[in-house]
């Protein structure tokens, strides 16, 4: 059976601007939602619907496979339902097969899970339903106003889902649920039908209310931004994530504090551990870079001592990092980047794996797709190792290494 998940994912966006590349832990909200479907094991394809060639390469580099949308669907008014269409009929001509269940799954929502893009498929799939949606038991009071009378300067409101003159307690009331708006499923032969989502009968998925959350303005993913490190799963990137390592200096290798001598010179502290880590990760096979603004000796001499190429003075560190890249011929999401500070926000947006040492700037800990539980000069470059690495830092060398003198 082929349940085709479709992803719409338009480039224009008033209310944030390229708010379907916009990161929540250091992810695209395209790609969470990419991520999401691939996880569903019901899920057979996952076709993102897209007339943005910056969004179709963050859809194809996160696994799905990408339809072109014609600009005579791709508009402000055009609905979620004719993009779906689209995708099922470019679907079937490109694979030959049939598609006999078809999802919509909006990568506005960014804490949509496996469970509940498995929940409508199954619903669809293996229950029955002609339909499925998310939904969040919802216990609120609906209020609306009317319209205003001639001289009045607002309407009057009323009660929608209670008698305003009667409040019953929750436990004495129907239960209500809110359409979360994150996934839905529909047997297609049904859909192509109705031409909407909602025909037959319609099962409702119950979903996490906690994790109900729409990214319309720049508050929504604030707030989005703020929650993904409650509502995410712990990730952390493994060794065949990954196939560079970028490090910032300053409150990364070291805790942000200089100390200057009576002739200006500074001086900083750094973390053995994280010699052995850098270490670990150089004989790993691993690139290696340190990335810093300042143009400081002590930068260039922790570099030699690391036997590891560096770049600093640099005004913009995400231009030199992306021409790096070409240079070495490495895909940006295969780099891990690790930062503390706002200068190296424009970095994360960048890469694959963007991580944030414990002590890093809040705005930092919430673009981060991880975060280590060690600070800046106290050994997160070793943390990191080990999360690549193994807790032992086992490398593919049989001889042993020294520690760092």
């Amino acid at each position: 059976m082929t349940v085709l998940a479709v992803i719409p994912a338009r480039g224009g966006s008033k209310g944030v601007p390229a708010k379907n590349l916009a990161p929540v832990a250091g992810v695209p909200l395209v790609a969470r939602a990419v991520r999401a479907c691939l996880d569903a094991p019901l899920v057979t394809h996952v076709a993102v619907s897209t007339d943005d060639a910056d969004i179709a390469a963050a859809a194809r580099s996160a696994g799905a496979e990408v339809v072109l949308r014609p600009a005579a669907i791709a508009g402000d008014t055009a609905t979620s339902e004719s993009a779906v269409l689209h995708a099922m009929d470019a679907h079937e001509a490109v694979h030959g097969d049939r598609v006999e269940v078809v999802l919509l799954v909006q990568c506005t929502s960014p804490f949509v899970a496996r469970e509940d893009i498995e929940g409508v498929a199954r619903a669809v799939v293996e229950d029955g339903a002609d339909s499925a949606v998310t939904v969040a038991p919802f216990h609120g009071f609906v209020w609306r106003e009317s319209e205003p009378a001639d001289g009045q300067a607002a309407g009057s409101g009323h009660g929608v889902n209670h008698d305003a003159s009667f409040r019953p307690r929750r436990q004495d009331r129907p239960q209500d649920f809110l359409e979360t708006g994150a996934a839905y499923a529909m047997n297609a032969a049904g859909f192509r039908e109705a031409g909407h989502r909602f025909f037959g009968r319609t099962a409702l998925v119950r979903t996490d209310p906690a994790r109900v959350l729409e990214v319309d303005d720049p508050h929504d993913l604030a707030r989005a931004r703020a929650l993904a490190p409650l509502l995410d799963a712990a990730v952390l990137p493994a060794r065949e994530d990954v196939d560079a390592v970028v490090l910032d200096f300053d409150g990364t290798q070291t805790d942000d504090r200089v100390l200057i001598d009576a002739d200006g010179r500074e001086i900083v502290a750094v973390h053995r551990g994280d010699g052995l880590g850098v270490s670990h990760l150089r004989r790993a096979g691993l690139e290696l870079l340190i990335l810093s603004t300042e143009q400081n000796p002590v930068v260039a001499a922790r570099a030699r001592k690391l036997q590891v190429p560096v770049l600093h003075g640099i005004d913009r560190k995400d231009l030199a990092l992306k021409q790096w890249c070409e240079e070495k011929g490495i895909a940006p999401e295969r780099v891990l980047y690790v930062g503390n500070d706002v200068n190296d926000l424009p970095c994360f947006h960048l890469v694959g794996w963007p991580v944030a040492v414990a002590s890093a700037h809040d705005s930092v800990r919430a673009a981060a797709r991880a975060v280590t539980a060690t600070p800046g000069g106290e050994g997160a470059i070793r943390e990191i190792a080990a999360w690549l690495l193994g807790p032992h830092l086992h490398t593919p060398e049989t001889t042993p290494l020294s520690p760092e003198k």
